[in-house]
C-alpha cells in the first residue's frame, strides 16, 4: 500500500511541476490517465478528479472490406481527438475488461474512442485481413466530422495490434488521415516473435549507427501463451486430421483459462481443470500435445513447432519493417521485461523507422505485457507521464 501511496503521490508531485511548464493541459491529462488506469485515485486524493469529461458509450457497425464488424464508440463531453484502439490476440474483444477500461480512461481525458472487434484476433489468427480492418476503420472515424479533428485519427494497437496498426498507418489511403500511431507491446517482424516464441531466441538490440538488421542473438525464456496460439494454428501439422478439432477444442479451453487468471480465479482454476480432463480423453499424440501445453512445456512444445515456421507464408502485411513507414509521429511504449512480445522488438521498429518520421520510444518497468503496474520508482511514472503528455499533445 505505501508503494501504491508513493506512486500516487509521484504522479501529482510531476503534475504540479507541469503547471510552470508549456502544454500544462497535456500533463494534467497524461497524470490523470494514469493514475486512473492504475486504480489510484484514492491515493491520489482526488486531486486529479477534476480531469475527466462526461462519456457516453454505444456499439455501433463499421464497414469494411471484408464486411460490417462490430465495434463500440467512446465519445466524451468535449472531444480533443479522435483514435482507433485495437486489441491484441484475445477470445473476448473489444469485451475485454482491460481494452473497455483504457477507452474508458482515453474517453475520460477528451479523447473519442472507436473499439472495432477484429474476428481473426479473437479467434488467435494474426492475418492481412486483420490490418485491413484497422485501415478501414480508422479511415471510417476519419470521415466522421463530429468525432475527428480536421479529418485525421490516431491508431493505437495493444500488443501485436501494435505492429499492425504502424502498417496500416503506412499505407496510401491513411498516410494524411493519422495523426499519430501508438504501438503499445507491439512488434517489428512477426516471423521473428513467432520464432521467439518457439524457441526463446530474440535479437540483440540494435547498435547506435549499427546494422538496419540483427546480428546476434540472445535467449529468454517466452511466456506459454504465445506458443500455445502457435500449436492452435499449426495443429492440422502435427496430429492426423480426425483428432485436429478435438485438440483445438482443448487448446481454446485453455486460452480461455489463462484469459480467466487475470480477472477471475476461481473461473480459471475450473478451466483449466476442464482443459486437463479434455487432454486425458484425447487420443495420442494429441494426448501428448495437450498435456504439454497444461504442464507449460513451452521448451517440448517449441521443438515441435519450430520447423513449421519455415514453411508459413510470409506477409508484409504483417511485419511494420517489411511495409511502408507511416508518415505521421510514431509513439513506442514496451515493458522491459514482456516475455511474450520481447520488448527489443520495439527498439528494432524504432531503428528501421529513423530517419524516416518521428519517433518516441519508451522501455519502461512500470509496464509488464501491454500493462501497469504501479510497484515501480517515481521516476519510472515520471517518464510515463510525460510519454503520455506529448502522445496527448499530437
Amino acid at each position: 500500500m505505501r508503494a501504491r501511496t508513493f506512486a500516487a503521490a509521484a504522479i501529482v508531485a510531476v503534475t504540479a511541476l507541469a503547471l510552470s511548464a508549456p502544454f500544462v493541459r497535456s500533463y494534467t491529462r497524461a497524470a490523470a490517465l494514469i493514475v486512473r488506469m492504475a486504480g489510484l485515485e484514492a491515493a491520489a486524493g482526488g486531486a486529479l478528479a477534476w480531469e475527466r469529461e462526461p462519456i457516453t458509450a454505444d456499439d455501433t457497425r463499421v464497414p469494411t472490406r471484408h464486411g460490417e464488424v462490430r465495434a463500440r464508440l467512446w465519445v466524451p463531453g468535449r472531444i480533443r481527438r479522435a483514435v482507433v484502439l485495437v486489441a491484441g490476440v484475445n477470445a473476448l474483444g473489444i469485451d475485454e475488461p482491460r481494452l473497455y477500461s483504457l477507452a474508458n480512461e482515453l474517453a475520460g481525458v477528451g479523447v473519442a474512442v472507436l473499439t472495432p472487434e477484429l474476428p481473426d484476433l479473437q479467434h488467435y489468427e494474426v492475418t492481412p485481413r486483420t490490418t485491413d480492418i484497422i485501415e478501414d476503420t480508422a479511415l471510417w472515424l476519419a470521415a466522421q466530422p463530429r468525432l475527428a479533428r480536421g479529418g485525421t485519427v490516431g491508431l493505437v494497437g495493444i500488443s501485436f495490434a501494435g505492429g499492425l496498426s504502424v502498417v496500416a498507418a503506412g499505407r496510401p489511403a491513411l498516410r494524411d488521415r493519422a495523426a499519430f500511431v501508438f504501438s503499445f507491446g507491439g512488434h517489428s517482424s512477426f516471423p521473428r516473435v513467432l520464432r521467439f516464441l518457439c524457441s526463446g531466441q530474440e535479437p540483440e538490440p540494435p547498435a547506435p549507427g549499427g546494422p538496419a538488421a540483427p546480428v546476434g542473438w540472445r535467449h529468454r525464456r517466452p511466456h506459454d501463451y504465445g506458443v500455445v496460439i502457435v500449436l492452435l494454428g499449426g495443429a492440422d501439422r502435427v496430429v492426423p486430421a480426425d483428432q485436429v478439432e478435438p485438440l483445438r477444442a482443448a487448446i481454446l479451453t485453455f486460452l480461455r483459462a489463462s484469459h480467466y487468471e487475470l480477472i477471475d480465479l476461481r473461473r480459471a482454476a475450473e478451466t483449466f481443470a476442464e482443459a486437463r480432463r479434455l487432454a486425458e480423453a484425447l487420443p495420442e499424440p494429441a494426448r501428448t500435445f495437450m498435456r504439454q501445453v497444461n504442464a507449460r512445456d513451452v521448451e517440448g512444445l517449441g521443438r515441435t513447432l519450430l520447423p513449421l515456421l519455415d514453411q508459413a507464408p510470409r506477409s508484409a502485411a504483417l511485419s511494420p519493417d517489411e511495409s511502408p513507414p507511416p508518415s505521421c509521429p510514431v509513439y513506442i511504449l514496451h515493458g522491459t521485461d514482456d516475455n511474450v512480445t520481447p520488448a527489443v522488438e520495439s527498439l528494432w521498429l524504432a531503428r528501421y523507422l529513423q530517419g524516416r518520421t518521428k519517433v518516441r520510444t519508451l522501455l519502461s518497468r512500470v509496464i509488464t505485457h501491454a500493462e501497469l503496474n504501479t510497484r515501480r520508482d517515481w521516476r519510472e511514472i515520471r517518464d510515463l507521464v510525460d510519454f503520455f503528455a506529448a502522445l496527448l499533445r499530437e
